[in-house]
Order: C-alpha cells, then sequence, then structure tokens
C-alpha cells in the first residue's frame, strides 16, 4: 500500500485537531490529562503551568508537521531535502 503525499498531510492535519481536541474532550468528560490541566491553569491563573502547556502543545505540533515534510521526501522522489 502506496501512501500518497495528500494523505499524509490530512493525517497530519488530524492528528494537530485531535490534540487541540483533547483540551475539550478532557473538560467535558473530567478525565485527568494535560488538556485538563491546561483548563485548571487557565481558571487558577497559574501562568507557569499555562506556560509550560501551551510549549508542549506547540512543540507537539511543530514535530509532527516536521514528520510529514519529512515524509514528503521519503514517498515523492521529486521533493529533496536541503
Amino acid at each position: 500500500m502506496v501512501m500518497r503525499a495528500p494523505v499524509v498531510t490530512v493525517i497530519g492535519l488530524q492528528y494537530t485537531t485531535l490534540l487541540g481536541g483533547t483540551v475539550i474532550m478532557e473538560t467535558i468528560f473530567a478525565v485527568p490529562g494535560m488538556g485538563s490541566a491546561l483548563v485548571a491553569g487557565i481558571r487558577f491563573k497559574d501562568f507557569p503551568v499555562v506556560q509550560t502547556l501551551i510549549m508542549v502543545f506547540a512543540t507537539i505540533i511543530v514535530l509532527s508537521n516536521l514528520i510529514v515534510d519529512l515524509l514528503y521526501a521519503v514517498l515523492d522522489p521529486r521533493v529533496r531535502l536541503h
């Protein structure tokens, strides 16, 4: 099964959407995790916790985008890494 570049793009975008959705789902269903910790940090104005979790989420999103870009070079020989 050969995966094409648009499929990899959609998977990468869906991964970041799922990551953002964890904040909502953990808050609604009272599941302990990073999303509910972020909401609690915002609610109680715990700025170091909020900053740390935002940086963790941002790092995960950037790394997933990097992985998608690197997979382009693997899947499509016309794409070259410089």
